[in-house]
């Protein structure tokens, strides 16, 4: 990540309404005080096309999503940097946060026909699941003031958490802080002689990982509160992802955190059941955290 005294931002735009429900979204965003926004707007490289009145069309299109995306957020950020990138979207975007030591990548969800709310379009998918850091997929423009965080006990849910921590706390903001915990099931007392014993151990070993998963949401929640977020825990036994999305419909909330298991070459292929789920199927933006 960048230097902790600057946060930087990138908005990728093509002028669509998706694109426009991101930068919607961007503009309030609980950011850290002091972040920087790069918009990028990617064009065809004009070799690829004869001089002609589609190319005219194109570079006028980019132009416009240009000078939309600076009056969209000059009022909060009267300065942002706004470039046209003559490559392919995906490459254009992360090509550019990678130059830029982008935090954070802003995409709009680009599901089509009737797929739309279960499928994010390439470009989105392509970025998340190339960017080097985190990246947040906007369905529809958030005041972001309700933040769900999916935990469990690995590195990539305390990534999570610690971008959340580096969030400024809008007025009456609240996160919950979610896990679901695998509890093994019971065996029947009738199966085998001494089932008694068997039964006793495993309900004291799902007894010992409830306590440990309330005592890790309890710390985490603590970490939080210190930063002036108002928070509450969620913890759940049943199938991971759904229960997820279930805590981020009971709390309202419009933004859910969730970390992404892929790392190194494998980032490209692997996001983690999860966070694939959570992409395809959550009523809210996503921010998949690296």
């Amino acid at each position: 990540m960048a230097g902790a005294k600057e946060f930087r931002v990138i908005v990728a735009t093509d002028g669509s309404t998706d694109a426009r429900a991101a930068l919607t979204t961007a503009s309030h965003f609980p950011w850290p005080a002091s972040t920087r926004v790069r918009v990028v707007v990617a064009r065809r490289n004009r070799a690829e096309y004869r001089r002609s009145i589609l190319l005219t069309a194109l570079d006028r299109s980019a132009e416009i999503a240009a000078d939309h995306a600076r009056r969209a957020l000059a009022r909060r950020w009267p300065d942002v940097d706004v470039v046209i990138v003559d490559k392919a979207p995906v490459r254009a975007v992360l090509a550019e946060a990678e130059r830029f030591r982008a935090d954070a990548i802003i995409v709009g969800w680009r599901g089509h026909g009737a797929v739309r709310r279960l499928l994010m379009g390439s470009v989105s998918r392509g970025v998340v699941r190339g960017a080097q850091c985190a990246v947040l997929v906007v369905r529809r423009p958030q005041r972001v003031r309700r933040i769900v965080v999916g935990l469990d006990r690995s590195p990539d849910a305390s990534r999570a958490l610690a971008f959340v921590e580096r969030l400024v706390p809008p007025d009456g903001a609240r996160v919950t802080l979610a896990t679901a915990v695998t509890l093994t099931p019971v065996p029947s007392r009738r199966i085998a002689l001494g089932a008694g014993a068997l039964v006793r151990e495993v309900k004291r070993t799902n007894a010992i990982r409830a306590r440990t998963a309330l005592k890790e949401l309890n710390r985490a929640a603590a970490r939080l509160k210190r930063r002036g977020w108002d928070t509450r825990t969620a913890l759940t036994t049943g199938e991971p992802l759904r229960d997820l999305l279930g805590t981020v419909t009971a709390a309202r909330a419009n933004l859910l955190v969730v970390g992404a298991k892929g790392t190194g070459r494998l980032r490209h292929l692997l996001l983690g059941s999860v966070a694939e789920g959570a992409l395809n199927r959550s009523p809210v933006p996503v921010l998949v955290a690296r």
